[in-house]
C-alpha cells in the first residue's frame, strides 16, 4: 500500500543530543533556523510527534507565519497542516495545548489505549491500530484515509529510531548546533537498533546562520516482501530512465537499477541503450555489473516494468537473466501486460526460483507514462 512521503526533522547538538537534562528546552535552532522549519510545516500535509514530546515539551506544532497560512488556504488547504501523535497507553494530558491550537489532530494508539484516550476526553480523532502499535498500518491510514501525502516527523528520539530502523524514512533533515550537552541521561536522537546497512545519500548541506542543515536520503534497499523507503527512490530512477528509451511502436520504453544490500548503485540501464535496438532494460543493466561480484546476491533489481518471462528477440528473457546473475529481490512498478506477450508473468518466473518480487503499484502511472503511445493513452 501507499504511504506518505515521510520526513524527520530535528537538531542535535555537535555530541549528538536532542536536549540536555535542565527544566527548560534546550534551545539548539536559530532564529533562522526555525523560520525555515516554520516554511517545512507549511508544506507538508501533516506533522507529527510521539507522546513523549507531548508530555515533555507541550508543543503547539503550528505555522507561525500568517502568509504561509493564507497561502495554504489559497491553496485550498486547511490553515493547519493535521496534527498526529501517537501513544501506545492512550495516557496523555487532555489539556496539553497539542489538542487546543491549530487545526485537525488525530491519535494513532492500540485497542487499550483508545478506551483511555476516549475516557479523558482526548479532543482527537482517536484510531486504535490494534493489540499493539503498527507504522505500517498507521501510514497507511494517513494516506488512505487521511490523504496525507506528506508528512513531517518532529520527534522524539525514539520516534526517529522507529521509523529509521523500520525503513519508512524518505528524508532526514538534520540541524546541527555548534555546542555540546555532554550529559550521558540526556535524550539522543536515535538510540540502538536494527538500521539498514550502507551510507545514507546527502542531498544537501546550508549554513543557516550558526547552525548547518544537512539533508539525507537513505539507500539501502528493503528485504523480503516489505518495502523501504529507498526501494521508492530507486524505483523512481527507474522509471526516470524509461522515460530517456528511444520511443518505438514494438517494445516497451524501461528503466532498470542494480542496487547492492548496502545501497551501492551496482549498474543501470534502460531499453534500447546504445547501439543495440532490442536490448532490454534488465539486460542493459546486468551486462554492466561485474558477474563475479559477490554484491550481486544480495541486490535488488528495480525495473519499471515486470521483468519479462518470454521474448522474441533474444533467447533469454530478462527473469532468467536476472536469476542467473545470483539476484533474488526485484521491486517493479507495473506487471506486464498482454500487449505484445499474452499471459506474460516474470513475476511466477522469478518467484518459482526463490525470489521475492516486490510491487509498488503507486509508481504505475509514471512507468506507463513513456509507454503512452502502446496503451492508447
Amino acid at each position: 500500500m501507499p504511504y506518505p512521503y515521510v520526513l524527520l526533522s530535528a537538531a542535535v547538538s555537535l555530541d549528538g543530543y536532542l536536549d540536555d537534562t535542565g527544566p527548560e528546552r534546550l534551545l539548539l535552532s536559530s532564529p533562522a533556523d526555525f523560520d525555515r522549519v516554520d516554511e517545512v510545516r507549511a508544506s507538508v500535509d501533516a506533522i507529527l510527534v510521539g507522546a513523549g514530546t507531548i508530555r515533555a515539551d507541550n508543543p503547539r506544532l503550528l505555522v507561525n507565519s500568517p502568509e504561509r497560512r493564507a497561502a495554504r488556504v489559497a491553496d485550498g488547504l486547511p490553515e493547519y497542516p493535521l496534527k498526529v501523535t501517537v501513544s501506545g497507553s492512550g495516557d496523555l494530558d487532555p489539556t496539553a495545548r497539542f489538542w487546543h491550537t491549530g487545526g485537525e489532530k488525530v491519535l494513532y494508539t492500540t485497542d487499550k489505549g483508545a478506551e483511555r484516550a476516549r475516557a479523558l476526553g482526548i479532543a482527537a480523532d482517536v484510531v486504535p491500530l490494534g493489540d499493539a502499535l503498527d507504522w505500517r498500518r498507521l501510514l497507511e491510514h494517513l494516506h488512505d484515509v487521511r490523504g496525507v501525502r506528506r508528512l513531517m516527523v518532529e520527534g522524539g528520539g525514539r520516534i526517529h529510531t522507529q521509523l529509521m530502523t523500520e525503513g519508512l524514512a524518505d528524508e532526514l533533515q538534520l540541524v546541527l548546533a555548534p555546542l555540546f550537552v555532554g550529559d550521558p541521561d540526556a535524550p539522543r536522537l536515535f538510540g540502538p537498533g536494527a538500521y539498514q546497512g550502507g551510507r545514507l545519500r546527502l542531498l544537501e548541506t546550508r549554513p543557516i546562520g550558526d547552525v548547518v542543515l544537512m539533508r539525507y536520503e537513505p539507500t539501502a534497499p528493503g528485504t523480503g516482501a516489505l518495502p523501504s523507503a529507498a526501494d521508492r527512490h530507486w524505483l523512481a530512477l527507474a522509471c526516470e530512465l524509461a522515460a530517456q528509451c528511444p520511443p518505438s511502436e514494438t517494445a516497451f520504453s524501461v528503466g532498470a537499477v542494480v542496487v547492492a544490500a548496502d545501497g551501492t548503485e551496482l549498474a543501470r540501464g534502460h531499453s534500447r541503450e546504445g547501439e543495440d535496438p532490442v536490448v532490454h532494460a534488465e539486460e542493459a543493466a546486468l551486462a554492466k555489473a561485474d558477474p563475479t561480484d559477490p554484491r550481486l546476491a544480495g541486490a535488488t533489481v528495480y525495473s519499471s516494468l515486470e521483468p519479462c518471462a518470454r521474448r522474441a528477440s533474444r533467447p533469454a528473457p530478462c527473469a532468467r537473466l536476472i536469476l542467473d546473475a545470483g539476484v533474488r529481490r526485484v521491486v517493479t512498478a507495473w506487471r506486464e501486460p498482454d500487449t505484445f506477450v499474452t499471459d506474460a508473468d516474470g513475476s511466477a518466473v522469478l518467484a518459482e526460483r526463490g525470489a521475492t518480487v516486490v510491487v509498488l503499484p503507486e509508481f504505475e502511472q509514471r512507468a506507463k507514462a513513456p509507454n503512452a503511445h502502446l496503451l492508447g493513452g
